[in-house]
Formats: structure tokens, C-alpha cells, sequence
């Protein structure tokens, strides 16, 4: 079955596939756990190491700019240890001639603390485009610039509703004192004249800054008649990280579609529960196969591979090397940032 989006715009729907790690997986919540040395005694080959250093390499100089972006973002949740040596690559990219390559590599540079790149970030705070500027002030900040959070303060209250949702997104992800973020957040998430895909981004920063009041909200979108409402639900979910919310997780397991409870078991991984292990099987050896368009089977493929990726047990490594082969880009991509993954005994999740 495929996604059912709603009439509306949902452009929130890009939480899904379209960019590998943006709006998850982001370690807040007091009750958050560490999924523990699930991997202890079972190590990555070498071979499969290299093999994923190839594609992220591959795809950070991919001509796609969709490529691009996702494989600067797969570097961005990848153990520091690993991301260091593709960070060189992404410094380049503060250059790309497009926004969201820009964009995407501004936030991995503050994510991963890459201060080698700190001049580069001074001059992308004069780009012409305000959603560069906004993530190259996220970098800033998180390279040691307090004060440029205000830039992203600002923006959140800017009259195109792209800069707002990524102005929302930007705050949930900095860290910064909730006292200061969550009114801002709040109103931004009341506010009238805010469309959907700005209440949603408004909705999860909210979680990732750690706020319980926000469950009664993120549950009704768990309930939504929508699939992408609920995949970006369960994404909160796992980014509020509470007892509440992962009891909620489990419930989605048992959704209708393989991609809703393919996103439950990666989200649940984050958390440290492997419960969603059998459902990432049985969307790799049953339900692919009644898959009935390519980009099903993508869809598939790439969040399949994003579960294994928190999830981490050995008997989901299994099926690695082949999706480190897969037709479709991104799945190879998702599978290559799960390997690198294993290499870490903790989530990671920036």
C-alpha cells in the first residue's frame, strides 16, 4: 500500500523519505535511554565499513542536489568519529549553488561541531537566501556564538512560511534554554497565519526541547486518518522520548501500513527498545514483496534501513550488505548510515 497524503499541503511529508535525518531522532527527553551494547561481539567487517564510506562519499558529490543534501544529513548522524573524515566534503558544500545543499550542510557543520569550518559560516550568515542564513546562525551557535540564535528568533516570524518552519526546526534542535524557546515555539504554533507545515515543525521542536505538556497534541496526529501526519507524530514521539511516548510508539507497530510501523520501530530503537525488530523483517522478507510500485519498495528499502540503523541487533545486520546494494539511492544511502552506526555502542541521533 502507499501513503495517503491529505488534500492539503503537506509538506511535512518530507520527514518521511525525502531527507534521511531531518525532524529525528534528536537525544532530549529526561526519560530518553541509550539502546545499550546491542552490538557487543558482533562488529561491522571492514568490508561493509567501506563500502558505506563509498556511497556517502559517492553521494556527497552525487550532480542529484536531493542526493546531496540527504548524504550531508547522513553524515550529520553518523558517529563523530566517523563523520569527521567526510566533513572536509561537506565544508565544500557551504558553496553549492543550491539552497538546500546549503542549508543542509550549514546544520551538519553545527551538529558535528566542525569548527574548522567556523570562517566559512561567518560569510554563509550573509547569504542572500534566509533559510541559509537561519542554518549557518544554528552553526554559529552551536560552534560558540550565543548570540546568533537571535537571527533564527527573528526569522520564525518571517512572512514565508518555509524560513518559519525551519526557523521552528532550528530552535528545537539548538538546545537553547526552554524559558526562552518554548513561548516562542508555543506562539508560533497558535499563531494564525502559521500553515501546516509550520505548526507541525513548531509541534516537534516543542518535544525535542522536551516538553510533556505537547503529548495530548502529538497524540492526536498519531490518530490522524494520514500516514504522513502520523509518521511525523511518531518522529515527535521519539524526539519528546518519555515513558508516555514510547508506550504510544509500541501502539503504532500495528498500524495499517508497513512505512508507519517501519518509522515506529526506528523511533522506538532511538529509545532503546528493539521491539520493532520483527516488523522491520517482515517489511524486508514479506511485505516488499507485494510491494506494488518501485517506489513502494524504495519507501521500503530506505526506512527499513534507517530502523536497522537504531535498532542494531545482529539479526538485522543480516540484511545489510544487500541493502548496501539496493537500486534505489537512498536506500543505499540509509543502509550505508546504518552501518556506520554499528560502529557506535550508543544511539546517536544529533
Amino acid at each position: 500500500m502507499t501513503i495517503k497524503h491529505s488534500a492539503k499541503n503537506r509538506a511535512a511529508f518530507i520527514c518521511v523519505i525525502l531527507s534521511l535525518i531531518a525532524f529525528c531522532g534528536c537525544e532530549t527527553g529526561s526519560e530518553k535511554q541509550q539502546a545499550g551494547n546491542v552490538t557487543a561481539g558482533n562488529p561491522i567487517s571492514n568490508d561493509l565499513e567501506i563500502k558505506a564510506t563509498q556511497i556517502i562519499q559517492q553521494a556527497l558529490a552525487n550532480s542529484n542536489p536531493q542526493v546531496r543534501a540527504n548524504a550531508i544529513e547522513t553524515v550529520a548522524t553518523i558517529p563523530i568519529s566517523q563523520a569527521r573524515k567526510f566533513m572536509p566534503e561537506v565544508q565544500q558544500l557551504l558553496k553549492d549553488e543550491l539552497v538546500p545543499v546549503r542549508f543542509a550542510a550549514a546544520v551538519a557543520i553545527g551538529d558535528t561541531g566542525y569548527s574548522q569550518a567556523r570562517n566559512d559560516i561567518a560569510q554563509l550568515l550573509k547569504d542572500d537566501n534566509e533559510n541559509v542564513k537561519i542554518a549557518a546562525a544554528y552553526a554559529a551557535y552551536k560552534l560558540g556564538y550565543t548570540g546568533e540564535l537571535a537571527i533564527i528568533h527573528a526569522s520564525i516570524k518571517s512572512q514565508d512560511q518555509t524560513v518559519r518552519a525551519n526557523a521552528a526546526f532550528l530552535i528545537g534542535k539548538s538546545g537553547e534554554s526552554p524559558k526562552i524557546a518554548l513561548p516562542l515555539l508555543y506562539e508560533t504554533m497558535r499563531d494564525e497565519t502559521s500553515d501546516e507545515k509550520v505548526i507541525l515543525s513548531s509541534i516537534e521542536a516543542i518535544a525535542q526541547l522536551g516538553d510533556d505538556k505537547i503529548y495530548q497534541k502529538l497524540w492526536a496526529i498519531l490518530i490522524s486518518a494520514y500516514a504522513d501526519d502520523r509518521v511525523c507524530g511518531i518522529r515527535a514521539m521519539g524526539a519528546l522520548g518519555t515513558s508516555k511516548a514510547r508506550d504510544s510508539l509500541l501502539t503504532m507497530l500495528s498500524d495499517d501500513l508497513t512505512e508507519v510501523r517501519l518509522v515506529a520501530a526506528e523511533q522506538l530503537g532511538t529509545l532503546g527498545d528493539i521491539a520493532g525488530e520483527k516488523v522491520v523483517i517482515d517489511a524486508l522478507t514479506k511485505d516488499i514483496a507485494n510491494a506494488q510500485d518501485q517506489e513502494t519498495r524504495a519507501r521500503i528499502q530506505t526506512l527499513a534501513a534507517l530502523a536497522i540503523g537504531q535498532i542494531r541487533t545482529p539479526t538485522l545486520k543480516k540484511f545489510l550488505p544487500e541493502l548496501l546494494k539496493s537500486e534505489f539511492q537512498f536506500a543505499r544511502l540509509a543502509a550505508a548510515k546504518a552501518v556506520l552506526q554499528y560502529t557506535s555502542g550508543n544511539n546517536i541521533g544529533r
